[in-house]
């Protein structure tokens, strides 16, 4: 099997924080979002996503303090799994994609079912996805693959009724249940105005330079988008809020996500400089796995496929797992 094409080295410098730099907040679809004034050097423009809540049952809140941005120890260890989503059909069609929402191609679902192979001994208690249609496909597809057998099951908590309606009455059917929580702020980066344009045309209109710059560089949005910074602001701060507390309670996490997003989290758990994640490429449907123990993200790269026994080399509790799967019988 094909290991992960992402490349990238560790570094000491932590993910900067966007400071008070005339940066204002407003409401897009019901959501506080980032804004940034337009000026002569870039285009900045509105931090928007879906009209898709967030969703969050029962968070496990961190003992934080609010000057400490320090992760508390536990002992023993959680699987945190990142995979970008399969193939678009706007991938394939070569468009910017952005914060449309579209589907995937039937290669894309081929690619998310590789990648729950590849993790189908690797518990999984919960998974967060965003709110687009095409990160909610893979984490699904992915997840079928589990030898657990457990049902993912999407939980709505958008509003009261929404909760209600959907609610499971059997504690049985809950322990064989995964939940499926989605968040915009896991979202693909917003590109403004270039989403629906070719990308090949677009750096014909406006030069391989610009556009390189518009997608490559870390604090430059496209006309009225996000800049990778911008994108990292919502998306580690959801992690750290929400994503985080669950590891630390010893729950074992999928993100099925986008290049962006999953890149500003990979920036965070390795400490890259913003010179280094851009040059970081994610491939399509090809899964990540960290360990988090005693408060540390461990890198392990890519499990290489179902029966690969050296990515369950490095963890015994996950040797363990796979030891309970092969003596299980599910129905």
């Amino acid at each position: 099997m094909a290991a992960c094409t992402s490349q990238h080295a560790l570094s000491s410098v932590r993910l900067p924080r966007t400071g008070s730099s005339g940066i204002g907040k407003t409401t897009c679809y019901g959501h506080s979002v980032s804004v940034r004034p337009r000026h002569s050097a870039r285009n900045l423009g509105l931090v928007c996503a879906s009209n898709s809540q967030s969703s969050v049952i029962e968070p496990v809140q961190l003992p934080l303090s609010p000057e400490s941005s320090a992760i508390p120890k536990k002992s023993g260890e959680s699987a945190l799994i990142l995979i970008r989503h399969g193939e678009s059909l706007w991938n394939e069609k070569n468009l910017f994609t952005g914060c449309v929402d579209v589907p995937l191609t039937p290669k894309g679902v081929n690619e998310a079912i590789e990648a729950g192979k590849r993790i189908c001994n690797i518990p999984v208690d919960v998974i967060y996805t965003s709110s687009l249609i095409r990160a909610q496909m893979t984490a699904m597809l992915a997840m079928m693959q589990h030898r657990r057998k457990k049902v993912p099951i999407i939980v709505h908590n958008e509003s009261e009724q929404a909760h209600r309606w959907s609610e499971i009455y059997s504690e049985e059917t809950k322990k064989q249940s995964i939940p499926v929580i989605r968040a915009w702020q896991l979202n693909e980066r917003m590109y403004g105005e270039l989403q629906g344009l070719n990308k090949q045309e677009t750096a014909d209109r406006y030069g391989k330079e610009q556009v390189h710059e518009w997608r490559r560089s870390y604090d430059i949005p496209p006309p009225n988008g996000e800049s990778l910074e911008m994108c990292a602001e919502r998306a580690v701060a959801y992690f750290k809020d929400h994503i985080v507390p669950q590891l630390v309670a010893g729950k074992h996490v999928m993100i099925a996500a986008h290049g962006n997003s999953l890149r500003s989290i990979i920036m965070h758990l390795d400490k890259l400089t913003s010179q280094e994640v851009i040059s970081l490429e994610l491939s399509t449907g090809i899964p990540m796995l960290y360990i988090f123990k005693e408060g540390k993200f461990i890198r392990r790269g890519s499990p290489a496929g179902p029966s690969e026994a050296g990515v369950y080399a490095y963890t015994k509790n996950l040797a363990q797992y796979r030891q309970k799967l092969d003596g299980f019988v599910f129905y």
